[in-house]
């Protein structure tokens, strides 16, 4: 996601460049190209966010659902690890969210690859109060987690599921920065494009 973000950022930006050419046919042309950007760009949006609202449920996927029986919410990461060579990540991360004492959140991960997954649980930004690493010897069983300890089942796996959740942060918030110039920039070719000419009224001379 990041890299489209990235060309929506400079297809924008090339949008209000087009701005310059005010006159003649180039100004036809950069209008089209302002409208199609615009177009563009708002589909995508549309289509990110309304992704990101829906649930996460997939066609023959395992279900994780994970409880906090904790007395403090934490931040929750999963990483599922990928076995098949063909995989083309071997750790793929997975931000749950924030599960308040006493709720869950269910998971839907896709085994086709993997038959083991980790579970990360965070109080405050960097301090990993929770780890298990859970394997599944059948993919057609879901699993119920309950958070009940303050637990690091190992503290080998923590470290690498710490680096990937690092890694995963980061990505995000370069994702974040790219989307947040992209939806600026996109408001100022809307403006541009609804923007009237104001043109002025010639004075009448006294007879």
């Amino acid at each position: 996601m990041f890299y489209l973000f990235f060309l929506l950022f400079i297809a924008l930006s090339a949008g209000l460049f087009s701005t310059v050419f005010k006159t003649g046919s180039f100004k036809t042309w950069a209008r089209i190209f302002r409208v199609f950007v615009v177009v563009i760009a708002t589909a995508v949006f549309a289509y990110y966010f309304t992704t990101k609202s829906l649930t996460k449920f997939r066609q023959d996927s395992l279900t994780v659902q994970m409880i906090n029986k904790l007395p403090f919410p934490l931040d929750f990461y999963i990483i599922k690890v990928n076995r098949e060579k063909d995989a083309a990540d071997i750790y793929e991360t997975g931000h749950v969210g924030s599960i308040r004492s006493n709720f869950y959140r269910i998971e839907y991960l896709d085994m086709s690859n993997s038959d083991e997954f980790w579970i990360a649980g965070f109080m405050g930004r960097k301090n990993m109060v929770y780890f298990s690493q859970h394997s599944v010897p059948n993919k057609n069983e879901d699993q119920i987690i309950e958070i009940q300890n303050y637990i690091n089942q190992s503290q080998k796996l923590s470290e690498i599921a710490e680096k990937q959740i690092e890694v995963l942060k980061f990505e995000n918030m370069k994702t974040a920065i790219w989307i947040t110039l992209d939806i600026l920039l996109l408001f100022l070719n809307i403006a541009l494009l609804f923007k009237k000419s104001n043109k002025k009224i010639p004075k009448l001379s006294g007879i």
